[in-house]
């Protein structure tokens, strides 16, 4: 169980990893333009916010990255403090920017916590 723990959390990284990569190298090329949507202009006005956003990100994935890293029991510790963080972020997202961050984000964020709780 601790391995498919393990192997979530990563996904989760990696998934908040690419986010960033997202926000903030490609917000306004197509990549970028396919997640939020906005016309060319809008994502040029809204760069510096995304880039913003996209930081945050990789600071969880690179929390979560700690985890994976970290003896036990601090690794456990950071990894439950860490997708934590994912899961309100991804609630709030979902509430104020768009329902879909309910799936993206915290849903895989809840499955990995979950999983790290039952390995623990």
């Amino acid at each position: 169980m601790e391995t498919a723990a393990n192997v979530l959390v990563g996904l989760v990284a990696a998934l908040h990893a690419y986010i960033l990569v997202l926000e903030m190298f490609l917000w306004e090329k197509k990549p970028g333009r396919g997640l939020s949507g906005f016309d060319a202009d809008m994502a040029r006005a809204t760069a510096p916010l995304a880039a913003n956003q996209g930081l945050y990100n990789g600071f969880l994935a690179a929390g979560l990255v700690w985890g994976l890293i970290a003896e036990d029991p601090t690794g456990y510790r950071v990894k439950i403090f860490f997708l934590g963080c994912v899961v309100v972020a991804g609630l709030y997202g979902a509430a104020t920017a768009n329902r879909r961050i309910l799936f993206a984000q915290a849903l895989p964020g809840a499955l990995a916590l979950g999983a790290v709780l039952l390995a623990g």
